[in-house]
């Protein structure tokens, strides 16, 4: 199953890598791919955690248009 995530690196050089579709699952690595590796498992256990509270997997998940002036 493919979930959609964000990675940005942050102040400290750190790569945070977030899963919008399920919230609060996020981490982090010192390489790119160091993150990406660490976010599967955070997606595994974070949807392991829903699945046993009951609560909904995932949430919806959208994109909108923003006009960028200039």
């Amino acid at each position: 199953m493919k979930f959609p995530v964000t990675l940005y690196q942050d102040e400290e050089g750190w790569y945070v890598v977030e899963c919008p579709t399920i919230p609060g699952c996020l981490s982090q690595g010192e390489t790119q791919e160091e993150a990406l590796l660490n976010i599967q498992e955070a997606i595994q256990l974070c949807l392991e955690v829903r699945k046993e509270k009951g609560l909904p997997l995932t949430t919806e998940y959208f994109e909108v248009e923003v006009p960028v002036n200039g």
